[in-house]
């Protein structure tokens, strides 16, 4: 399995909600200018707005990789406004690994599922 899938969860900083609308906004407009490559990128907030999930599955590794990148820019900004945990679904590559070593990021290999 190539594809990967990402959930970022996302606690935002109490009176930061607005700013994080406003990063939130900078972040999809880069996806839609800048990766190619993305399949989905859909933000949840909870119902209080305290929290966000975010879903994303990307054809391969070096997809998730270019993401990452064009990500640098707002990274800082969403980290400023969020805490935020990652988990990756799939098997990514070793180079996406290291590219991401030290992030907490939570790997899920596939161990079953339909279809196969």
């Amino acid at each position: 399995m190539s594809e990967l899938q990402v959930v970022a969860r996302l606690n935002i900083h109490d009176g930061k909600l607005e700013d994080f609308k406003d990063v939130a906004r900078v972040c999809l407009e880069s996806v839609v200018q800048k990766d190619k490559d993305t399949l989905q990128y859909d933000w949840f907030f909870s119902e209080a707005n305290t929290s966000c999930v975010v879903h994303e599955r990307y054809p391969d590794s070096a997809a998730l990789l270019t993401h990452v990148a064009n990500r640098g820019e707002t990274m800082g900004a969403l980290l400023a406004v969020a805490d935020i945990t990652i988990e990756i679904y799939g098997t990514p590559s070793e180079e996406l690994l290291q590219a991401t070593k030290g992030l907490g990021i939570v790997v899920y290999t596939r161990f079953q599922g339909y279809p196969a």
